[in-house]
């Protein structure tokens, strides 16, 4: 079997070739001002498994790396405009979600590190003075929408932003007041839009760019997928026919696997095509798991944030972990990038669940790079961050085709 770990020596001699291939992608394609990915390192493979535009945990980032994630958001934000004084973060309205509150106070004191004022709120915040987080109250500013010449804006404090800052997914569509704004990310990216196939779709071509200049397969650098849709799963006959397609799929897996010495069963994650929060999303290992599906588990994976309708899946090769922390819990990296580098990482640890589970429950914890990225080695972060900085060139890619398309 063939290891991604044994090639470091290839991505070191590489290096400056990688170098000059990301900057002339990058000069492109729109970069998003950040990003946060998971990443699967079964050794065999490293890839990415799920990329979020609007990245909900920096407050688990290192301390350490806060000086060059704000350096990094000043010059994502000085090329939108040089003459900027004022960041609007217009936050999710996770009033009781103190982790997520923390979350958006890093993003405060990492553009206040920057140089710029920040405020915080939504029209739909409004009502809150401040917000419970982990370190203490989160200060809310009064938002309000207004017409002004036929055309909807938010004011802060009666004041318009230089610029607004999204941290919020708009899976439920755009909010009032946005389209006229100077906003980033761009709200074509909310998941009311945007779907996790098309990522993987725009991912692929740069995965099979770096692999070819690395002289690897691109299979090792990417999840295989496909994408099931318009599927009804509350009815007989789109059940049997995505259990047909999940078999074939794992077919194929298994084939690839033999032929590399692979000793692993196949397991595939079937996904809500669009969403976060890890809802929506069941792993199997032969499609009669579909047949014989419990209500509960139906309508968990038919389950999605606002209750948004699925309608199509998003079916994924699963990637076990080859990296456990000392008492053999398995951990998978998340890597956080601001203006498309990969700038701080931190590991979600889960001693409830398996290598192949998803680790992302509430069972969870976090620690950072400083605190155990000792025990995986700097050739898993140079592959962790090659994936993660390809993804944030995909995220580009996206924005740019939903662009084209309006």
């Amino acid at each position: 079997m063939t290891y991604v770990h044994d090639y470091s020596n290839i991505l070191e001699e590489k290096r400056e070739e990688i170098t000059a291939w990301m900057a002339k992608k990058r000069s492109q394609v729109p970069i998003p001002i950040y990003g946060s990915v998971d990443v699967r390192d079964a050794g065999w493979k490293v890839a990415v498994v799920d990329a979020n535009h609007f990245p909900a945990g920096f407050n688990n980032v290192s301390k350490e790396d806060e000086e060059h994630l704000s350096s990094l958001l000043k010059n994502h934000i000085m090329r939108i405009d040089s003459e900027c004084k004022w960041v609007h973060l217009y936050p999710e309205s996770h009033t009781r979600n103190i982790g997520y509150v923390e979350n958006v106070a890093t993003i405060q004191r990492l553009l206040e590190l920057s140089g710029y004022r920040c405020t915080i709120g939504s029209p739909e915040l409004s009502r809150h003075g401040s917000l419970a987080g982990i370190s203490g109250p989160l200060q809310l500013s009064n938002v309000e929408l207004i017409i002004e010449d036929g055309k909807e804006e938010l004011l802060v404090e009666g004041e318009k932003p230089c610029l607004i800052l999204l941290n919020n997914d708009l899976t439920e569509g755009i909010v009032p007041g946005l389209p006229t704004n100077k906003v980033t990310p761009p709200p074509s990216m909310g998941w009311h839009r945007r779907r996790k196939s098309e990522h993987y779709a725009c991912l692929q071509k740069y995965i099979d760019e770096i692999a070819e200049l690395l002289g690897i397969d691109s299979w090792h650098l990417m999840t295989s997928w496909f994408v099931s849709e318009d599927k009804c799963l509350e009815q007989e006959a789109c059940r049997i026919k995505l259990a047909a397609e999940v078999d074939d799929f794992i077919s194929k897996i298994k084939a690839k696997y033999e032929s590399l010495g692979i000793e692993r069963e196949p397991v595939v994650f079937v996904k809500n095509d669009r969403g976060t929060y890890g809802l929506g999303i069941m792993a199997v290992k032969e499609g009669k798991e579909l047949l014989e599906l419990s209500n509960r588990k139906m309508k968990k994976l038919m389950y999605s944030k606002g209750g948004a309708d699925v309608e199509n899946f998003l079916i994924q090769e699963g990637v076990p972990t080859l990296l456990n922390d000392e008492g053999s819990a398995p951990v998978e990296p998340v890597v956080y990038l601001v203006d498309g580098e990969a700038a701080s990482w931190f590991y979600r640890i889960n001693d409830k669940k398996g290598d192949m589970d998803n680790l992302n429950s509430p069972s969870a914890k976090f620690l950072d790079y400083s605190e155990v990225g000792h025990l995986y080695g700097e050739h898993a972060k140079g592959w962790h961050a090659l994936v993660a900085e390809l993804s944030m060139l995909a995220m580009g890619s996206e924005a740019m085709n939903y662009a084209q398309e309006t």
